[in-house]
């Protein structure tokens, strides 16, 4: 198992993060209703959206956003 980050789509590839490194897989591999920032689980050929790291790195992320901009 491995997991990794959509960084951002390319044409018809989305550029995953997997750590340091960065791979393009064709977005037809990916679920239907992929996003950029969703965690994905690869087993063998099966792709998944780990929903529940999707949605803690989404609130991580928000909260570092509301500390950038908050008014001193």
């Amino acid at each position: 198992m491995e997991q990794g980050i959509i960084d951002r789509f390319e044409g018809e590839l989305a550029v995953i993060e997997f750590g340091e490194d960065m791979r393009d897989i064709p977005k037809n591999k990916l679920p239907y209703d992929s996003k950029i920032g969703d965690v994905l689980i690869f087993e063998g050929d099966t792709i998944t959206i780990d929903r529940a790291s999707t949605a803690k790195l989404r609130n991580e992320i928000e909260e570092l956003m509301k500390g950038l901009f908050e008014e001193e």
